[in-house]
């Protein structure tokens, strides 16, 4: 097969494409050649062109089409393959799954862009890969009869043997046991002696195969961070070494925010189908609190600039398999309660099925953790930077408390805030935090505001 490219045009530079035999031949033929070819491949053209290359490469390609490394984001030029869905031999239809690479935000699948039969894997499972890398080749045809691919009928002859050996595998076990019964008791003798020999000759260290403390498991196993924890935690260090963090804290009682639901939350799952939790109506609460306090909705930049914003992307913290992540609810402060709850169950649903789309989690400047899901009773979130501030909700306990001079049990939440000294004073972060605790005190309120 041919492919042609023009080296140089007359007016305007032009790169051509790579184009198929028929239609590079067809193109020679179209065109008016002024000389022979030359002994470098270059000949002259009419005078709309001054030079034309022509360059062979092996026909081979015509039988199959090479699977890239597709643009992932302008921000994400690597990953790692986690796997493929298909081995060689097997098919693989157009459009179909055929691998998966894991970056430091999302999970980016790879399709196959034609149907055929995987004829070679160009790289393994957890290698380092780059946009445009070809990591498999396919050879186009259509699915052989039966669904299978002929080498897919390697790994079923294999088994054969596989069935037969299994006796033998049974029988293994049923040898060793009498002799576990009998050696179990001098079992430590061997042991002593080894460890002395062995204190001889390595100076007092004992080898590292016997276990000083008993007959106990003491074993080790070390698996690689995956780029999402790497990327959290170069991220968790980087908050940890650039803003002057300081934490306030307060209780609310959630008697009133409870009560609501109960009242309303069967009516609202039955006519919208969304249900009524507590993260909607502390991003709402947030967003009302944060046009008084706009500081705690801002960011530095370069060091020396302050932003302000008059709206708010909520970024919420959702626990996955594979790591803490924050997608984005924008313009909270445009949203009602339940429009909220409905985004941020949209957004949990999208994470934990791996789902997630760089647009979900880029951005945010403004981010609640609810650590109460899991029994949390206190603590201190970590700013998620380059963000200002960060509230952390933590579990509903029945605690005796004070009202109106009399001790009541009610239900009671620790509430913290995280914030950013260098953008946010301190009596700023305490009375945002008041004013989400009078919001969802008395709920009515967020009417008002």
């Amino acid at each position: 097969m041919l492919r042609a490219s023009v080296k140089t045009f007359k007016n305007t530079a032009f790169a051509a494409p790579k184009i198929s035999a028929t239609r590079s031949l067809t193109l020679l033929a179209k065109i008016n050649v002024s000389s022979s070819i030359k002994s470098n491949g270059t000949f002259k053209l009419n005078n709309n062109y001054k030079s034309f290359q022509l360059r062979s490469f092996s026909s081979t390609n015509l039988l199959k089409d090479v699977v890239k490394v597709p643009e992932m984001a302008e921000s994400i030029t690597e990953g790692t393959l986690s796997s493929f869905t298909k081995q060689v031999g097997e098919f693989v239809a157009q459009d179909e799954l055929l691998a998966t690479i894991e970056t430091d935000k999302i999970d980016v699948e790879v399709n196959s862009p034609i149907s055929g039969t995987v004829t070679e894997l160009l790289v393994s499972p957890d290698d380092t890969v780059v946009v445009g890398q070809e990591i498999a080749k396919i050879e186009p045809g259509s699915a052989p009869e039966g669904g299978a691919a002929p080498a897919a009928d390697a790994p079923k002859k294999e088994e054969a043997p596989k069935k037969e050996d299994a006796p033998k595998k049974e029988e293994a076990p049923k040898k060793e046991e009498a002799p576990k019964k009998e050696t179990s008791a001098p079992t430590p003798a061997p042991k002593k002696e080894s460890s002395t020999s062995a204190s001889t000759s390595t100076s007092g260290k004992v080898p590292e195969n016997i276990n000083p403390f008993g007959n106990f498991s003491r074993s080790e196993e070390r698996i690689k961070m995956n780029r999402m924890r790497m990327r959290i935690a170069e991220r968790l260090k980087e908050a940890q070494n650039t803003a002057a963090s300081l934490t306030t804290f307060n209780e609310i009682d959630m008697s009133s925010l409870m009560e609501m639901r109960k009242l309303y939350k069967d009516e609202f799952i039955k006519k919208t189908g969304i249900k009524m939790g507590f993260m909607g109506a502390f991003a709402k609460a947030s967003a009302l609190a944060a046009k008084d306090i706009p500081a705690v909705n801002g960011a530095i930049e370069n060091g020396n600039t302050m932003v302000f914003r008059d709206y708010m992307d909520l970024s919420i913290a959702v626990a996955t398999p594979k790591g803490l992540v924050t997608p984005i609810v924008r313009n909270a402060e445009s949203l009602s309660v339940l429009e909220i709850e409905n985004e941020i169950a949209n957004l949990g649903h999208k994470a934990r099925d791996g789902k997630l789309t760089l647009e979900d989690m880029t951005g945010g400047t403004f981010t609640i953790s609810n650590g109460g899901v899991f029994g949390s009773l206190f603590g201190t979130p970590i700013i998620n930077m380059p963000q200002t501030a960060v509230l952390g909700l933590h579990g509903v306990k029945e605690r005796a408390v004070v009202i109106n001079g009399k001790i009541e049990s009610r239900p009671m939440m620790y509430v913290a805030l995280t914030y950013d000294h260098r953008m946010l004073d301190g009596r700023e972060a305490v009375t945002f935090l008041r004013t989400v605790k009078e919001l969802i005190e008395d709920p009515r309120k967020m009417i008002l505001m």
